[in-house]
């Protein structure tokens, strides 16, 4: 049990100071024992006194310093004391009855009040720990005028001052634990942050080596394999059938076909997971579902079609990116994603309602869901990246790319 109270900054103010399943702190546990020592050691005081002093009843003195050393240590050791409201009260109780029993024997008690004041404002509610706290005042009072035929201003001042006095190292030892709650509670944030933010940075590099090889194996290897056997099919063309060299280039051709087929399928291996398992639609349809604050709606327009793979990486990433502004800055209400199929070209728009801003004066700075980072992937592609937006008039985000002829075909 804790000297002094240490309610945690999650409980109200009038909280019982248990801290269940945690720790005592050193500190804590210095206190602890003070406050130990302090109520043995004053009742150890006051049976001396009254057996070495001759008081009359220094017998009886002593047998209810004993009885009150026992009943303090009985609910030192029961773990009900400290997890119970009810059984807490309870302890208080039997302390404070054999308490006015040995203040009703000697003036010597009136020493006991003062750890009785910390015990109450640890074991109950704020208010009812006050109000204890001034009961147990006016009984150290009564008891020392009890045994006093000339009443002093110290035998008032001293109990209040007391109470007074544990009170606001009460009050002031909550206020600091507190904050020191809240301070731990904010490093442990930051350190989950970091860790999330670590990984996510590890995510985000893992996703964009794996596009960046299928974007140049597509650019490439594929492209160039492409290109091989077109030339290889007109030369074959070109040659009277049936010759060696014709038989030559056929089973060049067969090996330019095969090889561009690996290069394809390496591709798709190194397509970004949210494409691994449905279609363009079907991925932007589950990021909006998945965008927490915002209403944001899918609409596909057009006949769909297949896509090259960079294309539908673009297009996810872009529609992902604009997004994720529009949840972290813009406070939109709703947003909508519209993925359009035209007759050479496919179209991304990306509207909300939130506050806008000023294209001209947006940050500069790239980053993975900045502005430019998005117009370079629609650049790269040859497509058209432009973004309309005014302060308090909502966003538009829209990006077209041109389709290929082997597309269209």
């Amino acid at each position: 049990m804790a000297a002094l109270p240490a309610p945690p900054s999650a409980l109200p103010a009038d909280a019982p100071a248990r801290l269940p399943g945690r720790a005592l702190t050193p500190v804590s546990a210095v206190l602890r024992l003070c406050l130990h020592g302090l109520f043995l050691g004053l009742l150890a005081l006051a049976a001396v006194r009254a057996v070495t002093g001759g008081a009359p009843g220094a017998g009886w003195v002593a047998a209810v310093c004993t009885v009150l050393a026992a009943v303090y240590a009985a609910g030192v050791r029961a773990p009900a004391v400290h997890s119970s409201p009810r059984a807490g009260a309870l302890w208080l109780a039997a302390l404070g009855a054999v308490w006015a029993a040995l203040l009703a024997l000697s003036p010597d008690g009136l020493w006991v009040a003062f750890p009785l004041y910390f015990l109450e404002l640890h074991l109950l509610r704020l208010r009812w720990g006050v109000a204890a706290v001034a009961v147990t005042a006016c009984a150290a009072i009564g008891g020392f005028l009890a045994h006093s035929s000339t009443p002093t201003p110290g035998a008032f001042l001293g109990p209040l001052l007391g109470g007074a006095v544990a009170v606001a190292t009460v009050l002031g030892y909550q206020a600091l634990y507190r904050e020191s709650e809240r301070r731990r509670e904010l490093i442990e944030e930051l350190i989950a942050t970091r860790a999330e933010l670590a990984a996510a940075e590890r995510g985000a590099g893992i996703l964009a080596e794996r596009e960046r090889l299928a974007r140049e194996i597509h650019d490439t290897l594929a492209q160039g394999l492409s290109s091989i056997q077109l030339l290889l099919r007109a030369a074959e063309r070109a040659l009277p059938a049936g010759t060696p060299a014709v038989e030559h280039i056929a089973r060049a051709r067969q090996a330019a076909q095969d090889n561009l087929a690996e290069a394809r399928r390496f591709v798709r291996a190194l397509t970004p997971p949210d494409l691994e398992h449905g279609s363009l639609a079907a991925a932007l349809e589950r990021l909006c579902a998945g965008v927490p604050g915002p209403r944001v709606r899918f609409s596909p327009s057009g006949t769909p079609r297949a896509l090259p793979t960079p294309y539908e990486v673009a297009l996810l990433r872009i529609a992902q990116s604009a997004l994720a502004n529009v949840v972290r800055h813009a406070r939109a209400g709703r947003a909508e994603i519209t993925l359009t199929f035209m007759d050479s070209s496919v179209t991304l728009d990306i509207v909300d309602d939130g506050t806008g801003f000023d294209p001209s004066r947006a940050p500069a700075g790239g980053g993975g869901f900045g502005l430019p980072a998005m117009r370079s992937r629609a650049e790269t592609l040859g497509g058209l990246f432009t973004v309309e937006s005014a302060p308090g008039q909502g966003t538009a985000v829209a990006v077209t790319l041109p389709l290929a002829a082997e597309v269209l075909r």
